[in-house]
């Protein structure tokens, strides 16, 4: 993450970040917006949007908040308080940082392993399939990652740079490969394994079965396969510049970074939406019938009133009196 300035001879100046986290911080109000969105959706539309896959989401959903409202907080104190100078603090906002990108990641991570209870134990252990033991999984990857985030705050690698976000420092070797391989390599692993063994099992299913109802459940469950690893590949893609970063540490790459992850989170979002057919169906009902709302403004009958028109049967002004207006 931030060289240490002792040892690269990298120029450090405040400016460099004005317009860097002004995109990142852009980006992560969008994220909000949209998650924000995504929850008020489900949790409002019964019985269409209470799934478990549903409820998944929802978690990734509010760990991407997490993530956007604690790297604008970061960005906060970097341009606006600087005065606020202690390790601590410096390592406490590390910490949660490491632990909001870390719960996005392996909330994928658990989408993962529900798709793999669905597939191998729907008949046999069904209650591996149920909202409850879904509940569990939640409570588990929360667990897991403030434990595995917990070298940020546990050790005295992390320390205040004047005009620096707080990360880990490049010259902590063993602190860094740590972050990348818990962070990043080993979630990423673990997704791409249980995803080629889902597929394939699924693939299998379809040829050996003749049974319609059973292919078109298959095939429904590789389109939702497909769906969750476009999301995960493109927040992953925004992981790509910390890597080159570690590897070159090349400033410019650095500051790329700040602004791809948030990018990314957007992005992972966006492609939510779009992706996923029943939030599709539930925004496009919500857009029709706000369209078959008309304002009558002095209406003779109910003054300064809105009233729900309908479509009314040509030339036939008394049938329209009758029944055009609902009060």
């Amino acid at each position: 993450m931030n060289p240490n300035e002792t040892q690269t001879n990298i120029t450090y100046d405040i400016h460099d970040y004005y317009i860097v986290c002004s995109l990142s911080a852009g980006f992560a109000i969008l994220s909000i917006a949209i998650c924000v969105t995504i929850l008020i959706l489900v949790g409002r539309t019964k019985p269409r949007l209470h799934t478990v896959n549903h409820l998944l989401l929802c978690n990734t959903s509010i760990a991407s908040i997490c993530y956007c409202i604690i790297i604008n907080n970061n960005y906060i104190f970097l341009i606006f308080i600087p005065s606020v100078n202690s390790d601590i603090s410096c390592r406490l906002r590390a910490y949660f940082a490491y632990i909001s990108i870390t719960a996005v990641v392996y909330s994928y991570v658990i989408q993962a392993i529900s798709r793999l209870f669905f597939c191998l134990f729907t008949t046999k252990y069904r209650w591996l399939t149920s909202f409850k033991a879904h509940y569990y999984l939640i409570a588990g990857q929360w667990c897991f990652v403030f434990i595995i985030t917990s070298p940020a705050i546990l050790t005295n690698d992390i320390v205040f740079y004047a005009q620096n976000l707080c990360w880990v420092p490049m010259d902590r070797t063993l602190h860094v490969a740590y972050t990348v391989f818990a962070y990043y390599i080993a979630p990423v692993l673990s997704i791409v394994i249980m995803y080629i063994f889902i597929y394939y099992r699924v693939r299998r299913t379809i040829q050996v079965t003749q049974m319609a109802k059973t292919i078109k459940r298959q095939k429904l469950d590789l389109e939702l396969l497909r769906n969750i690893l476009i999301l995960v590949c493109t927040y992953l893609f925004g992981g790509i510049p910390f890597i080159l970063f570690v590897i070159t540490s090349v400033r410019k790459i650095y500051l790329i970074n700040l602004t791809t992850i948030s990018f990314a989170v957007f992005l992972e979002k966006l492609f939510t939406i779009i992706l996923d057919r029943e939030i599709r169906l539930v925004i496009r009902n919500i857009l029709r019938r706000r369209r078959e709302i008309v304002p009558v403004e002095n209406s003779p009958w109910k003054p300064n009133n809105r009233f729900l028109i309908k479509h009314l049967p040509p030339n036939d002004g008394l049938h329209a009196l009758n029944t055009s207006f609902r009060y």
